[in-house]
């Protein structure tokens, strides 16, 4: 009998000291020693003073040219009163101000903590997103506790950069957007009127009262407001319920499903979801809009042909970004795992700053390095996983699958513009759910002995995932360490 009791008071428990546990060891793992290093570290040069300047003016203004080392040194407030021109929204930089003023804008604390916030938070949304659409809360452990040790997700929670937002509010969408799929089909069914002389249901009801896909607009309309890129998020998303409201339909038995799905239902699902995202997108403008010193902000006669005429600056810039850089890796190699960013690196010469690296001296580095094990597994999930969806229906993974290509495929049209492995932290939470799920199919397979097999090449999968993540973490926080340990992980050409 107290068995009994306690199983389903265990069940309650874990409900919710699963993911506050992996929440938890997601902080700690981003959180620790966030302030090193005290210097404006890659894409930092942008975002920390634009953060600023957002926060103070309402709008980024430009610097002095050696702002970086007398920024880092405490004079804050040196930003010039002309605007500085950017190409991303408000948004992002605006939480980078607010953590900033919180914190302290001579505090490089202050200038990570809303990233590092987003990118915990991300952690927690992404178990919540993988137990809706997986139903088990094995999947939605293991995704989660994959991106809490994973070195994508640490970096990218430690640099004051915008694709750790933005990967949160596109999470953030494709969750509300699998919860309004969980009740979809039977709200639809009961919503059915059959008639009743027998007559093929020519069409179906169109349903109104959809809240998710208001919020999944709104999530959407906030990623955008960081990146500009969050918008193919929206037009997957939108995609997606489109298809899977006319694969209902068809289900149901309703006759002309296609066009009841895409004019009937699928114009009230956009205006469900587009109105809302832009809304709150151009709520981001806010400071724009109520000062007069923004970049084009006097450009025309009224503020929206203004801010239209921004917008179109924007994009040309943007689209057209070409610099040479090191770190450069296009979108086809990004499954390849060819070309991983150094964020920054410092050099320190042995016997110097504690260091005893001998020879070649110590390193210390932020490397935006994924688990090389959780990355390539997880590419060949993924594909897996689509296999699946397709060839056996299993369309609750449709919305992950969907996040994979709205992140991925679109960045192969701009061939020619620079971009950067990082930028797949937007995609790699879903390609872990993917993981998860092959996972789960191993250790579950229906024959006995593939079962005990599965699950002992998960077990060991597992145990080498994590000693790796602790191999490489110092890598991944900036930790001093010998030279010979750095070239120890040099394991490919590109990997330095």
């Amino acid at each position: 009998m107290p068995s009994v009791v306690l199983a389903p008071r265990l069940r309650r428990h874990l409900a919710w000291l699963t993911p506050l546990g992996v929440t938890l060891l997601a902080a700690a793992l981003r959180f620790w020693n966030l302030a090193h290093p005290h210097a404006i570290v890659f894409d930092e040069t942008y975002y920390v003073k634009e953060g600023w300047t957002q926060w103070v003016l309402g709008y980024p203004a430009k610097w002095p040219d050696d702002a970086n080392e007398r920024f880092a040194a405490g004079e804050t407030d040196i930003f010039l009163d002309k605007p500085a021109f950017i190409v991303h929204p408000p948004l992002g930089k605006f939480f980078i101000g607010a953590g900033m003023a919180l914190f302290g804008a001579d505090s490089s604390f202050g200038w990570r903590v809303a990233v590092a916030v987003f990118g915990t938070a991300t952690v927690l949304v992404l178990y919540f997103l993988a137990r809706t659409v997986s139903g088990s809360t094995a999947v939605a452990t293991a995704a989660a506790g994959m991106l809490a040790i994973d070195g994508l997700g640490i970096v990218m929670s430690r640099v004051a950069l915008l694709d750790g937002i933005l990967t949160f509010f596109v999470v953030l969408a494709v969750w509300f957007v699998a919860l309004d799929r969980a009740g979809h089909a039977s709200r639809l069914a009961a919503a059915v009127v059959w008639p009743d002389d027998g007559r093929p249901l020519m069409w179906g009801p169109v349903l109104w009262n959809r809240p998710w896909l208001l919020a999944a607009g709104a999530a959407a309309g906030a990623a955008t407001g960081v990146k500009w890129s969050g918008v193919w998020t929206l037009a997957g998303l939108g995609l997606y319920v489109v298809v899977s409201d006319a694969l209902t339909r068809r289900r149901l038995g309703i006759w002309l499903w296609p066009t009841d799905a895409a004019f009937r239902q699928g114009v009230v699902s956009f205006l469900l979801m587009v109105p809302a995202a832009a809304v709150v997108y151009v709520t981001t403008w806010t400071g724009w809009f109520l000062t007069d010193g923004g970049y084009n902000r006097q450009s025309r006669d009224t503020a929206l042909a203004s801010f239209v005429h921004n917008h179109l600056a924007m994009y040309g810039s943007a689209s057209s970004i070409t610099s040479a850089h090191s770190y450069a890796s296009p979108a086809w190699q990004w499954p390849l795992l060819m070309r991983p960013t150094s964020m920054w690196a410092h050099s320190t010469e042995n016997g110097v700053d504690g260091c005893a690296g001998g020879e070649r001296g110590c390193l210390e580095i932020l490397y935006s390095m994924p688990n090389p094990l959780l990355w390539y597994a997880a590419v060949a999930a993924s594909v897996w996983l689509l296999a699946r969806v397709l060839i056996h229906g299993e369309g609750r993974y449709a919305p992950v699958l969907v996040a994979i290509g709205s992140g991925w495929l679109p960045w192969l049209i701009y061939a020619e513009r620079t971009v950067f492995q990082f930028y797949t932290i937007v995609v790699w939470p879903f390609m872990l759910i993917a993981l998860a799920v092959a996972m789960r199919a191993l250790a579950t397979h229906p024959d006995p002995h593939r079962r005990r097999t599965g699950r002992r090449l998960v077990v060991v999968f597992a145990v080498v995932a994590v000693l790796l993540a602790v191999a490489w973490y110092p890598l991944w926080s900036a930790m001093q360490v010998p030279f010979w340990f750095y070239r120890l992980h040099n394991w490919l050409p590109g990997w330095v």
